[in-house]
């Protein structure tokens, strides 16, 4: 008799959720973000300094639950039966051409996540390399040199997942998880909302032992 038991250890787990009928929503938010950037510059690479999910803009009010939504599923699927308890911090990135986020990661965070509202077709120059990837963004396994004794077909093997994002597409993952955006490469910005959920603190997150 088989009685083989696989487990995945240490899994380090991404959602991908695309949301429907962002059409409306997604036109409303990039009009809000791009009419707070002329008040706000910074927005993008000071992203402490204000919290978009603050606003009372029905769009952002929108994109709010939507978030919240998927962070109790993110949750759920991870096996938390309890009642978690955060606070969400979020605000816009505009990227114009040649803009992009170097490899990070989200300190004093619990999840990260990204919603992406405008993703502008990439073209590749013809004097360009064939590797580029804009527009993407790529996630990296946090296990340092895991993949060193991988082989083929094993999915340890690679150590970067990449995602090429779509209007209406959400991202969660873990804040520790190091992540990089890909330059964009077309003269129409990439907007998206950015996000983090920061724990407010209970004695049940206490793992027993």
């Amino acid at each position: 008799m088989d009685n083989n038991e696989f487990k995945l250890l240490w899994p380090t787990v991404l959602l991908q959720r695309v949301l429907p009928d962002v059409e409306h929503a997604n036109a409303s938010l990039a009009e809000h973000i791009l009419q707070l950037e002329k008040s706000y510059s910074g927005m993008t690479t000071e992203y402490q300094g204000m919290n978009l999910f603050e606003s009372d803009h029905p769009a952002v009010s929108w994109l709010r639950q939507c978030t919240e939504k998927t962070i109790r599923d993110y949750l759920q699927q991870s096996g938390i039966r309890y009642s978690v308890s955060w606070t969400l911090q979020g605000w816009a990135n505009i990227n114009r051409l040649g803009d992009y986020h170097t490899l990070h990661n989200h300190p004093h965070s619990y999840l990260s996540g990204t919603y992406y509202i405008a993703t502008p077709e990439q073209q590749l120059g013809a004097n360009q390399r064939r590797d580029l990837n804009p527009g993407a963004i790529s996630f990296f396994d946090p296990r340092a040199q895991a993949n060193m004794n991988a082989i083929a077909n094993d999915k340890q093997m690679d150590p970067e997942f990449r995602v090429q994002p779509q209007p209406g597409l959400i991202l969660l993952w873990p804040s520790f998880l190091h992540h990089f955006v890909h330059p964009n490469l077309s003269n129409e910005p990439r907007i998206s909302v950015s996000f983090n959920v920061v724990l407010k603190w209970r004695d049940e997150y206490i793992p027993a032992h």
